[in-house]
């Protein structure tokens, strides 16, 4: 056999490895930032370059062939050196590449503030996040998509994604009603339910999880949400509307908090709206050292 037409390129060579490591031209895509797709693309033009099968591929994933392990050998020591390079040439900047992270409203508004400040002062060089706000389902999309390299959001009800996300426990939560001082409910122990179920309030969007909470439980129970007063799409928005309109909102309860005597929050008569946020990433071997740091540093965080 003749020599190839060219030498195979680096974005190759990194597609097909990262294949290889995870089993998975999915997950390998994930790793990359790229679509499958391109990534699938990538793999067959090295195959090209190479003159022969280098993956077999099957419904549970990928795993090399003969001459895809021999290839593989090389391809790593290559990739560490190329690897060193631009590990050099990143530090010759004297900043690390932005750290791209998703987070739902509530989080990026009411928690993130603090800690983001807290990582940058204790590092040495400058921390660049460009950080995502968007309901959780959007948060998880992101994440799975390779767009962000790990998300904060909600999981209701324990359960875990289908999508193959890893989960990492963030911390608990409570979606309450709250009310201005003076509303009628601020003086009451407890809001009847039947009160709750009959009373516009302020809500986020259908699709906001602070509201898909609270329906589902009251599902279980053969109830359902009055008519909204006014619909919002962020969680300082309906703080702020509760507090123009002097109306009950459901709302976190790290957003109460965070509102000090403007809000008051009351349990509701035999109900409790419970959930946990999460942090999402597609593995630990997908984040690069700096979003490593940044997700130990926030695991580590002691939430108010």
């Amino acid at each position: 056999m003749g020599q190839p037409v060219r030498s195979a390129d680096i974005a190759e060579l990194r597609a097909f490895c990262a294949a290889v490591d995870l089993g998975s031209l999915g997950r390998a895509a994930r790793l990359l930032r790229v679509s499958q797709p391109a990534l699938s693309k990538r793999v067959r033009s090295l195959e090209a370059v190479a003159g022969a099968r280098l993956l077999d591929r099957s419904p549970r994933g990928v795993v090399p062939t003969p001459a895809g392990r021999r290839l593989y050998v090389e391809a790593r020591r290559l990739l560490a050196q190329a690897e060193t390079v631009e590990e050099l040439m990143a530090g010759l900047s004297g900043e690390d590449a932005p750290i791209r992270l998703a987070a739902s409203h509530t989080i990026a508004e009411f928690v993130l503030p603090a800690p983001l400040v807290e990582f940058e002062r204790r590092r040495e060089r400058h921390l660049s996040v460009e950080l995502v706000i968007a309901n959780s389902v959007v948060v998880r999309e992101l994440v799975r998509e390779g767009r962000a390299e790990f998300g904060i959001a909600a999981l209701e009800g324990g359960a875990s994604p289908d999508d193959g996300l890893e989960v990492r426990s963030f911390c608990d939560d409570e979606v309450v009603v709250a009310v201005p001082p003076g509303h009628p409910w601020a003086e009451a122990g407890e809001v009847p339910l039947d009160a709750l179920v009959a009373t516009p309030m302020v809500m986020r969007d259908p699709s906001a999880n602070t509201r898909r909470v609270v329906e589902a439980v009251l599902a279980e129970a053969g109830l359902s949400l009055a008519p909204s007063l006014a619909e919002v799409g962020s969680t300082s928005a309906a703080r702020q509307a509760a507090i123009t309109e002097k109306a009950p909102v459901l709302l976190s309860a790290l957003a109460v908090r965070a509102a000090g005597d403007e809000l008051v929050a009351r349990p509701v008569a035999g109900m409790r709206f419970p959930r946990r946020f999460v942090f999402l990433l597609s593995g630990e071997e997908t984040l690069t050292p700096a979003a490593r740091a940044l997700l130990q540093h926030l695991s580590a965080t002691d939430l108010p």
